[in-house]
């Protein structure tokens, strides 16, 4: 069965486990056609090697099918702990989905997928996963855990996520970055997801927060989730057109061409901005585009999960 007959059949999130193990199932088929060729197999139970470690446990035969050099993991190694950030503000449930479709995600939708998918891939490995969720409020916590009954709760909480409609609920992502950065007491692998649109709170007060989460250690991944279609390029028909804040309700009537080019220019100068804080700050900046697969966000946490120690 295929993701978007999973999606008809239950008619939304329902069977969120499924629907991200087909993810992965996916995208582990796929690896012949990238330079993961042949780690597919193997890749719950080995790591990437670091330059500098000992090449006493390195893989060779894996380095015949594969070309990359890997050591194998053992059972007495520390389990990686991860912590899943998901942004929950009105913004991200942007564009509304009035059916469920594979190909037309709204963000949240997106983030929710690809938060189970790698959960998925984290219990397979026994590691240990904890999730917050936030908005104009701190909508939800849990620790790192491994256990199946936490697994649940937490596939739980996301399908609720997906399903709500929050009305003109903000974004106070430096609050709520601080207060996570206090919560979590050992290192851990975080993941966070934002459309980084932040009302009332100027960039240099995100990264201070994010800042926050670097100072205690953490490794962390932003990925930035965004339409790329609406959002980016700002590909409306030029009729008129009533614009509408979702998180304040303000609103404005125009013509798309009338701003379009200033409106493109805006947005690229603010993602580059984005990816050159990150980068200042040792935050590794993904692109995720809701139009998209979820290749990206996997083969950015194998990357990432090879590195970790």
């Amino acid at each position: 069965m295929n993701l978007q007959a999973e999606l008809n059949k239950t008619g939304g999130f329902k069977n969120l486990e499924l629907l991200a193990k087909q993810v992965v199932e996916g995208f582990i088929a796929g690896m012949h056609k990238s330079p993961f060729h042949g780690f597919s197999a193997e890749f719950a139970e080995h790591k990437i090697y670091n330059q500098g470690e000992s090449t006493k446990h390195i893989d060779w035969k894996l380095y015949a099918k594969t070309d990359r050099l890997y050591t194998k993991r053992y059972d007495e190694e520390t389990n990686l702990r991860c912590h899943l950030i998901i942004d929950n503000s009105s913004s991200m449930h942007y564009p509304e989905m009035t059916s469920f479709s594979i190909a037309k995600l709204n963000k949240i939708a997106f983030a929710v997928l690809a938060s189970a998918s790698l959960m998925h891939i984290l219990k397979k490995q026994r590691d240990a996963v904890g999730m917050s969720i936030y908005s104009d409020a701190y909508d939800y916590y849990a620790p790192e855990k491994g256990s199946e009954r936490h697994h649940q709760m937490l596939l739980s909480e996301l399908s609720k996520t997906v399903a709500e409609k929050p009305l003109q609920k903000q974004t106070d992502t430096y609050t709520y970055l601080h207060q996570i950065a206090e919560k979590i007491h050992r290192r851990s692998l975080i993941f966070f997801f934002t459309d980084m649109f932040q009302t009332g709170t100027d960039d240099s007060k995100l990264f201070e927060a994010l800042r926050h989460l670097k100072h205690k250690k953490h490794e962390v991944v932003l990925f930035h989730v965004f339409d790329k279609e609406k959002e980016v390029t700002f590909s409306f028909d030029n009729t008129p057109k009533k614009f509408v804040d979702v998180e304040t309700g303000a609103f404005i009537n125009m013509y798309p061409e009338t701003i379009k080019e200033a409106y493109e220019a805006a947005v690229s100068s603010y993602f580059d901005t984005l990816r050159l804080k990150c980068g200042q700050y040792q935050i590794k900046y993904v692109e995720a585009d809701i139009n998209k697969n979820f290749d990206k966000i996997l083969t950015t946490y194998m990357v990432e999960r090879g590195k970790f120690k």
